[in-house]
Order: C-alpha cells, then sequence, then structure tokens
C-alpha cells in the first residue's frame, strides 16, 4: 500500500508557484491603476486651477488695457492669446501636456468693461501615463472657471 500523504505533496509542489504567479498579477494592476488614478486627479487639479488662473488674469486685465506682453487687454475683440498663455503655463507645472489643452474664453455679456462676466473652459484630452488603461481611461476632461471683470 502506498503513503497517500507522500504522493500528494508531490501533486502540490507547483500549485504555490502559479497562485503566486496569479496574485502578484492582480497585485502589480490593482497598484498601476492607483498610480493611474492618483496622476488623473492631479491633471484635473492642474487644469482647474490654471483655468482660475486665466479667468484671474481676464478680470484683471479688462479690456481698457493697452500695450503688449503680459499686460496685454483682453476680450471679445482681442484673440486672448495672452490669457491662453497664462492658462498654459499654469496647467504645465501639473503633469498636463499643453497640446492636448483646448482653451475658450467666452465673455456672455458681449463686452470687456468692469461689471461684466468671463467664463475660461479648458478641456484636456487625458493620455494615460501606462498604456494598458488607454481604452479605460482616455477620456475628455474638463472644468469652466467664471467671474467678473473688475477693473
Amino acid at each position: 500500500m502506498r503513503n497517500r500523504g507522500k504522493d500528494r505533496g508531490r501533486l502540490d509542489e507547483g500549485s504555490s508557484l502559479v497562485e503566486f504567479a496569479l496574485v502578484s498579477f492582480i497585485f502589480i494592476i490593482m497598484l498601476l491603476s492607483v498610480v493611474e488614478m492618483g496622476r488623473m486627479l492631479l491633471v484635473y487639479t492642474s487644469i482647474a486651477n490654471a483655468a482660475r488662473a486665466g479667468t484671474r488674469y481676464a478680470i484683471v486685465h479688462g479690456g481698457e488695457r493697452t500695450g503688449s506682453g503680459i499686460d496685454g487687454p483682453s476680450g471679445p475683440a482681442c484673440p486672448c492669446t495672452q490669457i491662453d498663455k497664462v492658462v498654459k503655463s499654469f496647467a504645465s507645472s501639473g503633469l498636463v501636456t499643453t497640446s492636448n489643452m483646448n482653451i475658450t474664453v467666452e465673455y456672455p455679456d458681449g463686452t470687456n468693461t468692469a461689471g461684466s462676466r468671463v467664463n475660461v473652459k479648458v478641456m484636456y484630452t487625458y493620455d494615460p501615463l501606462i498604456g494598458f488603461f488607454g481604452s479605460m481611461l482616455g477620456t475628455t476632461m474638463g472644468t469652466v472657471s467664471q467671474g467678473v471683470i473688475t477693473f
């Protein structure tokens, strides 16, 4: 009669290696997904802060200003390149590819005098750091910041 305990031990020799491979693969996927979600949150926060910075620039630099450079005018008649520069400058500090950004500046009241409103809308096509998540997380995120022109 054979000893069944010894035979059973030989049959189970490779099972722990297979279990470790499965568990470690799932663990690595979970770890990478946590990193990717954290990066996605960082990118969204950077875009929201950039939109706020663009709105602040627009409300402080009304159309009554003249000149060029960072103190140039902003308004419906201007192409708003200065606001775009400010938004891209702030967004570039947070792992954002500025070429994926679409910035829209709107003046709902049709003018940029004191007391008028301004909206800065930033849309960003998210590019995942890890290519595995591209189909799941390759979305467009956006934010809108609104302010009232003070000067």
